[in-house]
């Protein structure tokens, strides 16, 4: 009986040891799933979901501790690329029209939350006009339109008198709110008697009227800027390679070279105008049109860049023009969303083709087409686009957001003018662009381009966070040092 007590006491302390033991290891043995910890860093995020259950909305928390993982965006703000004027829209004479017969109180809320700085708007910082009439003016017009078989080639009838009616008042509310807003001025058409068409529609600009257009563009910058307006950039034609929009006008590379350098380049030189002359304004797919242009060293003098649109080619091929002149400036001045609109779809492809395809191939200014429609997608010229949704629709005072509304804004809110590029590794699941700001802080916009919910980190280098978006969604983080 000894012999068998001491045994079931030996026995026992085994047992006892074996279950301490086993209770330390689990005690230490580290969790395989730890909760998410929130990361002290100083990140501001604003998400867009597909759904709408997100629209540009802050959410607190929102990224955490960083895991190895996972697949990391890696930023250097020590490589930098383009300096950014902004983000915007095509300010038509269409969506002035809109917004000129709102309430003044309604239409003074909209402006802000458009134009202002607070936390409310979206801080649009660029705009493109019309230069006469767009396709989405209700008629076609020039500043200088004339009875058939007459000509008036020293510009003594011209007037913007058409614009006083609501684009400019319009304008002067916008300068009101954000007085360094940048205006990019493009003509549909030169006046119908100077184009071998004689029609708004069509033709091309007759070589004899070549000095005449010229001080047709002088007269445009000064009467702008004797009511206060100040257009900062011109582009020599809308869409210089269609002419079956109405109004419209074929211009060929040779034309447009010869035009630059013998008659706009000199007249604004002479005339004293530092507005900026930009050529082409069309697709990414023909990029031997600016690169022509620029190869002629007396036409490339006097300009300042190069803009495109994205009905034909691929955003990288924009890249092509950087490169074989890289001393000049690359602008993306138009893309359309069709009506009704798909949120889902629409803000996907503005993300990832303009907001951050175009920046990330040198653009230094990215607008969509255009700021305001109605309901009814009017006014169009006759034959011009009746499907273009406005980036706000406007029914009297009832504003409805869409898609490109919330595209743009995750720029343009954040990066403002003077914000610089800088590097960052993309991939096709997770596109994305960065920028440092002029206060110092570090914007990334990132999408998340698969059809499952997707966590990443990105990293400074020094510093690291994760973050999960939905799949379609959009992010804007907001890093402070």
């Amino acid at each position: 009986m000894k012999i068998a007590s001491k045994n079931l006491k030996i026995g026992t302390l085994i047992i006892m040891a074996f279950c301490c033991l086993m209770s330390n290891c689990m005690d230490s043995k580290p969790d395989t799933y730890p909760p998410p910890q929130t990361t002290t860093l100083n990140v501001k995020v604003y998400f867009t979901q597909p759904d709408k259950s997100a629209l540009l909305s802050q959410q607190s928390d929102a990224v955490t501790a960083s895991s190895t993982l996972l697949p990391t965006i890696t930023i250097n703000s020590k490589k930098t690329y383009q300096s950014m004027d902004g983000f915007g829209y095509a300010l038509t004479g269409g969506s002035a029209y809109h917004l000129f017969n709102m309430s003044a109180s309604k239409r003074a809320t909209l402006l802000n939350e458009l134009f202002g700085l607070d936390g409310l708007s979206i801080g649009i910082s660029y705009l493109r006009i019309s230069i006469g009439a767009s396709d989405l003016d209700a008629s076609t017009f020039s500043y200088d339109d004339l009875t058939a078989g007459d000509t008036d080639i020293t510009m003594a009838n011209f007037s913007i008198a058409q614009d006083k009616q609501w684009l400019i008042p319009i304008l002067k509310q916008i300068l009101a709110i954000n007085p360094n807003i940048k205006i990019l001025g493009s003509p549909w058409s030169a006046p119908a008697w100077m184009k071998t068409s004689a029609n708004p529609k069509g033709g091309s600009l007759k070589p004899n009227y070549f000095d005449a257009y010229s001080k047709y563009f002088v007269n445009y910058v000064q009467a702008m800027a004797s009511e206060g307006i100040t257009i900062d950039a011109v582009t020599i034609q809308n869409e210089p390679l269609y002419d079956g929009n109405n109004p419209s006008m074929y211009m060929s590379p040779e034309d447009q070279g010869t035009f630059v350098k013998n008659n706009l380049g000199p007249a604004f030189e002479s005339a004293g105008i530092k507005t900026k002359i930009i050529i082409y304004d069309h697709n990414a797919d023909r990029t031997d049109y600016p690169i022509t242009i620029l190869n002629d060293a007396a036409a490339n003098k006097y300009i300042d860049g190069s803009a495109f649109h994205l009905y034909g080619g691929d955003i990288s091929n924009l890249s092509v023009v950087h490169n074989a002149f890289p001393n000049k400036n690359l602008y993306f001045t138009e893309q359309w969303e069709g009506a009704p609109g798909d949120m889902a779809q629409d803000l996907k492809n503005a993300v990832k083709d303009l907001i951050i395809g175009a920046s990330r191939n040198w653009c230094k200014v990215v607008l969509q087409w255009n700021l305001a429609s109605n309901s009814a997608l009017e006014p169009h010229t006759p034959g011009g686009c009746s499907q273009c949704l406005g980036s706000v629709t406007i029914d009297g005072d009832v504003v409805t957001h869409n898609p490109s509304f919330y595209a743009i804004g995750h720029a343009s809110k954040f990066v403002r003018p003077g914000s610089v590029r800088i590097e960052s590794n993309s991939t096709t699941d997770l596109p994305n662009v960065a920028f440092i700001t002029p206060e110092g802080k570090i914007v990334i916009i990132v999408l998340n381009n698969t059809n499952a919910s997707k966590s990443f980190n990105v990293s400074n280098g020094t510093d690291t966070f994760t973050s999960t978006l939905l799949a379609g969604a959009v992010a804007t983080y907001v890093w402070t040092k």
